[in-house]
């Protein structure tokens, strides 16, 4: 396989295309975000990145609390519209017809809309450049009860999520494997037919 080398850039694909509400009841915004993800799970954190410059910043700076709202891929118009536009000049939650749902631990509302938010609360800001990095422990997630089956297992499948791969809005695709696939029986066996045919 003949590559080329290119300077670091930030080429890590795809990511999540979350909603972020910032705020209380009275004054709320949502600002979209792709810089987002897992950092420990025990204790369970996440972080979010975000420009100093953009409106939701000091909101989550002075609150100290955020959600992160996981889309469906029906409403990557909205997503689209919630990084575009500025919490300073229009309320997102009646643009994009969402209702503020009540959250179950922190104060910031949810996106009713969303099959899964997750709620934040913020434990350190870290500047990194030209955004600063708020580190965060989820302390709560909020499950649309259709994701859940009658065995209390989540489908997340069902949510059929966005995912952001370099400047495009995608469905995610079919599955190819479970964790732990490669460890299988069945599956040391076809390496074996693999190697033989080699």
């Amino acid at each position: 396989m003949s590559k080329v080398s290119w300077k670091g850039s930030v080429l890590t694909s795809p990511v999540p295309a979350v909603m972020v509400t910032c705020g209380d009841e009275e004054n709320c915004n949502i600002i979209t975000i792709g810089w987002t993800g897992t950092v420990c799970s025990k204790p369970p954190m996440t972080y979010i990145s975000v420009k100093p410059e953009r409106y939701s910043y000091n909101i989550i700076k002075e609150k100290m609390e955020f959600c992160i709202n996981f889309a469906p891929s029906s409403m990557y118009k909205q997503v689209d519209y919630c990084g575009i536009f500025t919490g300073k000049k229009v309320d997102k939650f009646a643009k994009c017809g969402f209702t503020k749902g009540k959250p179950s631990v922190i104060s910031t509302p949810t996106i009713e809309e969303c099959p899964l938010t997750l709620e934040c609360k913020v434990t350190q800001i870290i500047p990194l450049g030209c955004h600063d990095m708020f580190l965060a422990e989820i302390v709560a997630c909020d499950i649309d009860e259709s994701l859940i089956d009658k065995d209390g297992k989540l489908h997340i499948e069902k949510a059929d999520l966005i995912a952001y791969s370099h400047g495009d809005y995608r469905a995610l695709g079919r599955k190819l494997g479970s964790f732990g696939c490669s460890s299988v029986k069945k599956h040391k066996k076809n390496y074996k037919t693999q190697d033989k045919k080699s």
